[in-house]
């Protein structure tokens, strides 16, 4: 794909921007927020070979010494016919046709402040190539497949803590209620539909029940909410070697933002008996992450502001030197 000359941002330096000729990048760059000219940057003046004027003749000997004049320069000066205006001087055509906003720079009033919002940027040309993906941290973000990887390896640690401790509250509560779906697959078998004289559910059987969810909600907190704030790993993500970090400046989750990432997964466990509510709250959780962009957060991660990366591929970009500037922007280097 050629890409159309125009002002780009430069992806050596993202925070600023240069010309692409449909060769190679020419001129200065200009800041990223800046407005640049409509057409290629002016070419850098040539420095002056004339020579300096000599020295004074002594007195007495007769000869002078005649400074060769300089030439002045009028390109720009205003009064003179012909002469081109700078951009961004006093009476120059706006950038690209577009006036200057209220408050814009060189449009406030001499010796006040410009002000007011800056407005959307007009008159750039469409980003010729797809912005590149965010690597928080310097890290790629974790794919969506390993994550789901992860995830079923922790469920599954924990369903083997719940046997071991949660195992006699679940066979004392499917004791409580195997009379009722027995007689209920009887009848179903036998073509009777009528719920009449099913044998009642004792009140423990509802004990059981809250205290089987609150130890479960109990061992998945003691099993995920210290790894991830010490490491931000879990056994799944340590296999897989994914990690859970913070987006501000410091990767490390601690105690607090590692609570507030589970409390919004784990909390809705104790819905579980309603009809299936926190399984269907679960679920649409874990379902964001495949259509956030472009970080590809979940609903927890949203809440306590946490992005999942890899550790197999850490970032080269930053560090690695710009050698070659007169590739494509954005294309594959060889």
């Amino acid at each position: 794909m050629t890409v159309q000359p125009g002002w780009y941002t430069d992806p050596a330096e993202p925070s600023t921007q240069r010309y692409w000729d449909g060769d190679g990048w020419v001129g200065a760059p200009l800041p990223a927020d800046a407005t640049p000219p409509p057409g290629p940057p002016p070419a850098e003046p040539e420095p002056s070979t004339a020579p300096p004027a000599g020295p004074a003749s002594p007195e007495g000997t007769g000869t002078t010494t005649t400074a060769t004049p300089t030439a002045i320069p009028t390109s720009g000066l205003p009064g003179v016919p012909g002469s081109p205006i700078p951009p961004g001087a006093p009476g120059a055509p706006p950038a690209n046709g577009v006036p200057p906003w209220p408050g814009a720079a060189g449009s406030a009033s001499p010796g006040q402040p410009p002000t007011g919002p800056v407005p959307p940027v007009w008159g750039y040309p469409p980003y010729p190539f797809p912005a590149p993906e965010p690597r928080p941290h310097g890290r790629a973000l974790a794919p969506l497949g390993a994550r789901i990887g992860a995830r079923l390896i922790d469920i599954g640690l924990v369903l083997l803590l719940n046997v071991l401790v949660n195992g006699w509250f679940v066979w004392q509560y499917v004791e409580e209620i195997g009379p009722v779906y027995r007689e209920i697959l009887r009848r179903s078998m036998a073509g009777d539909s009528s719920t009449d004289g099913l044998p009642p559910v004792s009140a423990q059987a509802d004990w059981l029940l809250l205290v089987i969810l609150l130890i479960a909600a109990a061992l998945w907190f003691a099993y995920e909410v210290p790894a991830m704030a010490n490491t931000g790993q879990t056994v799944g993500k340590r296999v897989l070697r994914l990690k859970v970090v913070a987006l501000g400046e410091n990767e490390h989750l601690g105690f607090g933002r590692a609570a507030r990432r589970w409390n919004t997964l784990g909390l809705p466990t104790f819905f579980w008996y309603c009809c299936g509510i926190g399984f269907l709250l679960q679920l649409i959780d874990c379902a964001f992450a495949l259509f956030d962009r472009p970080l590809r957060q979940a609903l927890h991660d949203k809440r306590a502001q946490t992005v999942v990366v890899r550790l197999d591929r850490l970032a080269t970009a930053a560090s690695a030197p710009a050698a070659d500037r007169s590739d494509t922007p954005g294309g594959p280097t060889t």
